[in-house]
């Protein structure tokens, strides 16, 4: 930042010194004079005891390097990005460091890094996808949470603490923590079906996109506890010099079957991206509060419901049956506070999380 109240600098000892147009030093004064003997605008002449530097700038503001000012940095030139794309799946989203989600980094063409950096990257999309199907299989999103902080970011900062950074170890520290999340889903009974006996429309689009990911979620687990443990069980078995043949045919079933499960998990998020969520954590959210309003209106229904039956006056602010409509309002208010919050992020994170 320039400062009007320029920073004197040393002072000249010696000689006078002679500075031309550009600031180059001269021998003469003849040589920045011009033929009237004026010294030519723009020249210097620095006598004895005169300043001949000074500085033009403050000390950096440190405000410029704190997180705050990085953050905002991000999202003012994401905005400023995406406002030049117009295809949706192209723009840049600045990641969310507080989401159960991991980033990924961006490939830089002629990278020498670009294997190391892949490999990164597979490792933390696997994470992602775990924490996708730990979503739908109803663990907590703090749990979750937990899990990352504890077996991700801990170990990984106490790792680099003392061995430095190691790609292969931060990989291998990752791998973990998604083998620790997977015990937990196998765990987990899958939640109950929704019922679709709604009538209000916004509930009744949740309930279906519910729906849709917990039949998606139900066979991935299936091939991941059933289909290739018994892949892989059978390969173990098919022994001896003559079953060449067999073991060959197993091991292509099980790379198929490792494909179908990795499209399987890919596809989970994308089936809640055409209703204008952007991954599975920003549904989840939705619709969890989604649910606790409709049982707070059933709730609420059935104690008006059982207080006329019984033949009492209900409370004066109960006079009427709870609003449908009003439920329905919120219900909308949510879905669009949500699709919104979550349009103006993919306005602002950077690449992020790679979905």
């Amino acid at each position: 930042h320039f400062n009007s109240n320029v920073c004197l600098g040393a002072k000249r000892k010696g000689m006078v010194g002679f500075y031309d147009e550009t600031g180059k030093r001269v021998r003469t004064k003849k040589e920045i004079t011009d033929e009237n003997g004026q010294i030519r605008k723009g020249c210097t002449v620095i006598k004895k005891g005169d300043v001949y530097e000074s500085h033009l700038f403050k000390t950096k503001d440190e405000r410029f390097k704190s997180e705050a000012f990085i953050a905002e940095a991000k999202e003012v030139y994401t905005e400023l990005i995406n406002s030049h794309i117009s295809d949706p799946e192209q723009r840049l989203k600045v990641f969310d460091k507080n989401s159960v989600y991991l980033p990924t980094k961006k490939i830089g063409k002629n990278n020498p890094k670009a294997a190391e950096i892949e490999a990164d990257n597979t490792a933390r999309q696997e994470w992602n996808r775990t924490a996708d199907l730990a979503l739908v299989s109803g663990i907590e999103e703090a749990k979750i949470l937990e899990i990352k902080q504890t077996e991700i970011h801990d170990k990984a900062g106490q790792s680099i603490r003392e061995n430095g950074w190691l790609p292969n170890l931060f990989r291998s520290i990752v791998g973990k923590a998604k083998e620790f999340l997977q015990a937990i889903i196998r765990e987990k009974d899958m939640p109950p079906k929704p019922v679709l006996d709604m009538d209000m429309d916004e509930f009744r689009t949740m309930q279906t996109l519910m729906l849709k990911v917990q039949k998606q979620a139900k066979a991935i687990k299936k091939i991941q506890e059933i289909t290739l443990p018994n892949l892989r069980q059978q390969l173990a078995e098919t022994t001896g010099i003559f079953k060449g043949k067999e073991r060959k045919a197993l091991e292509k079933q099980i790379q198929q079957t490792e494909s179908e499960l990795k499209e399987k998990l890919n596809k989970l998020p994308d089936i809640l991206k055409d209703d204008g969520y952007p991954d599975v954590q920003a549904f989840m959210k939705t619709y969890r509060k989604a649910e606790a309003i409709i049982t707070q209106y059933n709730q609420d229904l059935a104690e008006w419901e059982q207080t006329v039956k019984n033949g009492q006056k209900p409370a004066e602010k109960q006079h009427r049956p709870p609003e449908r409509q009003s439920v329905r309002n919120r219900l909308r208010q949510l879905q669009e506070e949500s699709k919104q919050s979550s349009q103006s992020k993919q306005r602002k994170k950077s690449q992020g999380r790679d979905r």
